[in-house]
């Protein structure tokens, strides 16, 4: 393994902790500053503030149901074939 595995948690974890300080600052402090703040041109409008983490939401929870419904499908075959093998 070429990156240990303290190695990979301390980048994921500077990873998200990027992004949780970007989005705080994006969604809760931004609101606050007049518009001609030199802060708002680091940052998208602030309704996709709203769109983005809901996009997100839906595509992970398609994920995990597309994710559920295979694993039962095959379960399924599985036992149909087990069942089909037992009568033969």
């Amino acid at each position: 393994m070429a990156v240990s595995d303290k190695a990979l948690g301390g980048v994921m974890l500077v990873a998200a902790a990027t992004v949780f300080i970007y989005y705080t600052i994006w969604a809760l402090l931004l609101p606050f500053l007049e518009d001609t703040n030199i802060l708002h041109g680091f940052f998208p409008a602030r309704e996709w503030a709203v769109r983005l983490p809901a996009f997100i939401l839906v595509v992970g929870v398609t994920a995990i149901g597309l994710f559920i419904g295979s694993t039962i499908m095959k379960e399924r075959q599985r036992k149909a074939q087990k069942a089909r093998l037992r009568t033969a």
